[in-house]
């Protein structure tokens, strides 16, 4: 059996006595307190839920995006890929970059600087050379999370604001940033609870049995501490509404 490290030991010290399942506010605090007495960085505090899905089946597919209401906590830069006067719009909205056969070039030349691609649907064809480029690093604009718009403007305020995307993967499993763990507690829990009540309204209508089979929140190098997935909606609605 391997020897614990310091920090490991240091972790377990400060989980004794925690009960578990525990309620995200619970979490949240703990979290903040281990990370503080053993990280040297801001982590990034993390929402991990595994869903009572049949990923294989088209309608029982689970994507979607919200908007957490504090943010991530870190600065977005957002491409645009439109033509006049939408690339303007988006430049006047807070793009970092905008264009069309321009921006396309640079990208094909190994250039990306930018965390999220937004474009409109004109400006889509244009791209579909890139597929293969873009679909594995996630940026490839997709009408499911808004990135294929009309409304330009309105898609970078919201990925600037922080705006996140939602996927199962084939094990049914959602992984999402919520925040900074230098957040306070209260934006922190606004923030989970927004990403899931999105979750829970994206339930697929044909899902049968418990929908959320686990959720746990942890740091980018803390420990993993799970919530009370039977209380979980109860708990969102008495942040959200």
């Amino acid at each position: 059996m391997s020897k614990l490290t310091k920090k490991q030991k240091k972790i377990a010290e400060m989980l004794e006595g925690f009960s578990q399942p525990a309620s995200a506010v619970d979490a949240i605090k703990k979290l903040k307190e281990i990370s503080k007495e053993v990280s040297h960085f801001n982590e990034t505090v993390e929402c991990h839920m595994r869903l009572g899905i049949e990923v294989k089946h088209a309608d029982q597919q689970v994507r979607s995006t919200t908007v957490l209401p504090a943010g991530l906590g870190k600065t977005v830069r957002v491409c645009v890929i439109a033509k006049g006067a939408k690339a303007t719009e988006a430049l006047n909205a807070g793009a970092d970059a905008a264009g069309a056969e321009e921006i396309i070039e640079k990208i094909e030349g190994g250039w990306f600087e930018f965390d999220t691609l937004i474009a409109t649907p004109d400006c889509m064809g244009m791209l579909g050379k890139l597929g293969r480029v873009l679909g594995p690093k996630g940026l490839m604009p997709n009408p499911k999370t808004g990135t294929v718009t009309l409304d330009v403007a309105g898609a970078v305020k919201d990925a600037k604001a922080g705006k996140v995307e939602f996927r199962a993967d084939k094990q049914g499993m959602i992984h999402c940033p919520i925040g900074k763990v230098e957040f306070s507690e209260e934006d922190l829990v606004k923030n989970f609870a927004t990403l899931a009540d999105a979750i829970l309204r994206a339930k697929p209508a044909s899902a049968k049995g418990t929908y959320v089979k686990s959720v746990y929140l942890t740091t980018t190098m803390g420990p993993g501490i799970k919530l009370d997935s039977k209380n979980l909606a109860t708990e969102v609605r008495e942040v959200v509404g």
